[in-house]
């Protein structure tokens, strides 16, 4: 893993209606590459998604894939985690993430990898044992590609870690591996959040 980076220059990113809501960074604002590419988390699934975590986020090690502009990895640093490992292949996204975390003071408790989220979790992640893993992946990702991410989350997550998926209300069910036991799915508007956790399985198994 390496270091949060710096990109001198012009970013090709836009002021976005997404804010840090919570902690240390609370009230900042955020960037958001120009484009269809990245999909933001509205404010009001934020709040559920992090009253929800909060307990769970004091000293944490989070993993934010398919990161984006990292607003969720962020908040997640702003209220408390030791650790945001995020995870952004677009060039545009993964720029506007680190000007954000540059921005709110976090990097020092970040890293980037400007990565495929499947090559990540295989090559560069195994053995790191993440209490919580958020994963925003764009709506018209693959079926048999998040299969294939979920397939290999149990190699990353700490003994009772959890997961959580946010996705289109149309999309089927999320195919969760065996070493994963959905506990919750929560509605709202067109999204909705999965929740899953390991089963007390040692990390790298």
């Amino acid at each position: 893993m390496r270091p949060v980076a710096s990109y001198p220059g012009h970013l090709a990113v836009e002021e976005a209606a997404v804010r840090v809501i919570a902690g240390a960074a609370r009230g900042r604002r955020l960037t958001a590459p120009r484009g269809r590419g990245t999909r933001p988390t509205s404010d009001r699934v934020k709040e559920a998604l992090f009253s929800s975590v909060q307990p769970r986020l004091p000293g944490a090690a989070v993993a934010d894939l398919y990161a984006g502009s990292g607003a969720l990895g962020i908040e997640s640093l702003s209220r408390g985690a030791r650790l945001a490992v995020f995870v952004e292949r677009a060039a545009g996204a993964h720029r506007a993430l680190v000007e954000n975390l540059e921005r709110t003071g976090l990097g020092q408790d970040a890293v980037v990898l400007h990565a495929d989220v499947r090559a990540a979790l295989r090559d560069r992640l195994p053995g790191t044992a993440f209490d919580l893993v958020l994963i925003d992946p764009p709506y018209d990702t693959d079926r048999m590609e998040l299969a294939d991410v979920l397939a290999h989350l149990p190699t990353v997550l700490a003994p009772d870690g959890l997961v959580v998926l946010e996705a289109s209300h149309h999309a089927p069910a999320p195919p969760w591996p065996t070493d994963l036991r959905p506990t919750r799915t929560r509605r709202y508007g067109d999204t909705v959040l999965h929740e899953a956790v390991a089963e007390g399985h040692l990390v790298g198994q």
